[in-house]
């Protein structure tokens, strides 16, 4: 076949035709002839495109400055109102940074950048010769581009794209401080007696029978500062069991109370609560994912996403008979994350 990398029209192509012995020869058409386009030939247009493209980039800053005005001087006081005027200008804010540069930069190359079609043999970078032509064809690309010459556009652009992944950083920044060891601890301490969810009465050993089933918070929860945040990391499943049929670990054979057993709710997969109590199969399922754990076996995961047991308080009981704690849970709760040890 004969070499077409240039387009030529005046290049032929010889091709046999299988199985009749004959020739055929046709002109290769190569490339349309450019058709110049209106910023090419009118420096008014050119100007023009140059001033459409700059004001894109504008917008692009005056929506990222638009974010940060809702986010920092638009005020909540818990109305629903209020809140959708943040939400709504913090979106507004956010789509004219990201849509202001992106078409910003196809206008730029639609009007301004050259457009003709060339074409060239592809072969691979050898030696310093080829490296040097590479670094040519960069700087032909930057002068084509007219970003050199065209200060404008240089510096509209420069603004955006600086401005334009602040608005990301301040959501970040929204989302609180690092946990540092926050997830590896809960509300639960040694003596803490377990309680009734929600009411928060104590629950004597004598109060749960074989086969039953408690939601359980710590004593004082109620009364916490922050609540919600300590309620989902302590909340727990209480039940009794025939002491028999429990297989305790190595260092865990106290950790439970003539058959009673206390498990965290929080599910090891993504955190749903494990509310599910099979009286029969002494199973423990999650509704969000059917990750299934079985209470006989330390809460062991036989089916399902979860990847972990379900972590064990241990628990005791006082001189009153009420069932108290007798330390936090020995591991972190909840869905694996990416600090864990």
């Amino acid at each position: 076949m004969a070499d077409n990398s240039h387009g030529s029209p005046d290049t032929s192509v010889t091709v046999a035709t299988p199985g009749q012995g004959g020739v055929d020869t046709f002109t290769n058409p190569g490339l349309p002839p450019h058709r110049p386009r209106l910023a090419d030939t009118d420096p008014r247009a050119e100007k023009r495109a140059e001033r459409q493209v700059a004001l894109l980039f504008v917008i692009s800053v005056l929506g990222t400055l638009l974010f940060f005005f809702a986010y920092f001087f638009i005020p909540l006081n818990d109305t629903i109102e209020r809140l959708r005027l943040q939400n709504l200008a913090l979106g507004l804010g956010t789509a004219f940074a990201m849509l202001g540069i992106g078409v910003g930069i196809v206008h730029w190359a639609k009007t301004l950048m050259p457009d003709h079609e060339l074409t060239e043999e592809r072969h691979a970078v050898t030696d310093e010769k080829d490296r040097a032509e590479a670094e040519q064809i960069v700087g032909t690309i930057l002068d084509e581009s007219g970003i050199k010459r065209r200060p404008l556009i240089r510096n509209t652009l420069i603004g955006a794209a600086l401005l334009a992944p602040l608005p990301a950083i301040a959501i970040f920044r929204d989302l609180g401080p690092l946990p540092g060891d926050t997830l590896r601890h809960t509300f639960w301490d040694a003596g803490m007696r377990l309680t009734r969810d929600p009411s928060g009465t104590p629950i004597k050993a004598s109060d749960v029978t074989v086969g039953s089933a408690f939601h359980v918070i710590p004593e004082g929860l109620n009364e916490a500062e922050n609540k919600l945040e300590e309620k989902a990391k302590a909340v727990v499943l209480l039940m009794r069991l025939d002491p028999e049929s429990l297989n305790p670990s190595e260092g865990r054979e106290d950790w439970g109370y003539d058959g009673i057993v206390a498990y965290s709710k929080i599910c090891t997969h993504v955190g749903c609560p494990v509310a599910l109590y099979e009286q029969q199969t002494h199973h423990l399922l999650c509704p969000c994912h059917q990750s299934t754990f079985d209470l006989e076996q330390e809460c062991k995961v036989i089916f399902g996403p979860a990847a972990r047991p379900l972590p064990q308080l241990p628990i005791d009981v006082d001189d009153e008979g009420y069932l108290i704690a007798r330390s936090d849970f020995q591991e972190p709760v909840g869905p694996s994350f990416w600090e864990r040890g």
